[in-house]
């Protein structure tokens, strides 16, 4: 166990025999029938099920996986008694500006690996070196290697208090922040807690991220039919689509058991988000994200058992009491990707963010979807953020 305090390097070393037992769960996997004429409606299907657990098992190849996150500069430490994992890669640039990069659910640190390069080396990918970020990029605690939990009370709350105090232990006084769902809450407690060690916040979002949350306004008198349609049909997918939250909000356990048992039931209650959450145009999840950055994140999640912890953690939050008072003016970014207009006139009413940007593409998760919106984005904010 890392003492309070000190950081050391880490290696992800899953045994051989856990990687041995999760294929041979997944060959052993008792797959429900399909009814005629059903689909994605009534969840993953027991057809494409089957052949991602087949490939999951077969073809893909967690060992090179493993190699590849290995070669990224990953570190524990303890804080307020809990292990935190995460990467911190710094660039060759002096005057790099250190970012954090705040995962969501149900993602992980791996959602952001293919970013760290554009973003630490810059001139590399045709920007410039004002460009140039120090990248810091946790395992929010409950989620993958920032696991076992040990005590009741970790959320949004005092996961943003352990990760202001990593960046204390790392020598950065003032940095940015990024983070989409649970993420982006983290990085909105930093920005409360710690206002002067923030320089700028900015956040990923989508219209159904606004449904599930219930944050879609009741559409006015002077509505459009197209605002009603829109309003209407997002409350509808997110009526039909959050019985996963209201299960981890109030029975963790009883979910965690099958999560942390059945590798194949692990997989399709992620996959089932990457196809309602990502690009709406794609058809299948692994046509908005690459299929082995889907394995790998349900890799981490079945070999850390983290599916039981990261349930525990959407309990804890639905459940913590939280000042949502306005806190100090931080510059915010706001990237809205499968953009409705619904989306500003619900968190930009007046349109007086000058930090607003709007895409057609992507959904969910833009680091893994459309990953050079999301770093042309991180450079244009932050570069204006560190001219003012």
């Amino acid at each position: 166990m890392t003492p309070d305090g000190e950081i050391r390097p880490f290696r992800i070393e899953i045994p051989q025999a856990d990687v041995d037992d999760l294929h041979e769960r997944l060959r052993r996997t008792r797959f429900p029938g399909q009814l005629p004429g059903t689909g994605w409606e009534r969840g993953v299907p027991a057809d494409y099920l089957e052949a991602l657990a087949e490939t999951w098992a077969n073809d893909y190849d967690w060992r090179a996986e493993e190699a590849k996150l290995n070669a990224i500069p990953q570190f524990t430490t303890r804080i307020d008694g809990q292990t935190i994992h995460f990467l911190h890669v710094r660039s060759t640039e002096p005057d790099a500006l250190p970012l954090l990069l705040c995962h969501g659910y149900p993602g992980s640190f791996v959602d952001y690996v293919g970013l760290i390069e554009r973003l630490t080396d810059p001139r590399a990918d045709g920007g410039e070196a004002v460009d140039a970020f120090d990248v810091v990029i946790p395992s929010v605690p409950g989620f993958g290697f920032s696991t076992p939990v040990t005590e009741t009370g970790w959320e949004a709350t005092r996961s943003a208090k352990a990760v202001a105090e990593l960046m204390v232990r790392l020598g950065y006084e003032r940095y940015g922040t990024h983070g989409y769902d649970v993420g982006a809450g983290v990085c909105v407690q930093l920005g409360t807690l710690v206002p002067d060690a923030v320089v700028g916040m900015h956040y990923a979002t989508d219209p159904a991220s606004l449904a599930y949350l219930g944050m879609l306004p009741e559409p006015g008198d002077d509505a459009s039919d197209a605002e009603q349609a829109t309003v209407e049909r997002l409350r509808g997918a997110a009526e039909d689509g959050t019985g996963y939250l209201r299960l981890q909000s109030t029975r963790p356990q009883t979910i965690g058991v099958g999560l942390t048992d059945s590798p194949t039931l692990q997989l399709a209650w992620i996959v089932e988000k990457f196809k309602e959450w990502t690009d709406p145009t794609r058809e299948l999840p692994e046509e908005a994200v690459d299929r082995d950055a889907l394995l790998t994140n349900v890799s981490v999640y079945w070999f850390t058992k983290s599916g039981a912890s990261a349930a525990q953690f959407i309990y804890e939050a639905a459940h913590a009491m939280r000042d949502w008072s306005r806190g100090p003016e931080i510059p915010t970014g706001v990237s809205v990707f499968d953009s409705d207009p619904i989306v500003r006139k619900t968190l930009d009413p007046e349109a007086q963010n000058p930090h607003w940007f709007e895409h057609e593409r992507g959904g969910h998760f833009p680091s893994l979807e459309v990953p050079d919106l999301l770093v042309d984005d991180l450079r244009t904010f932050f570069r204006r953020v560190r001219a003012e």
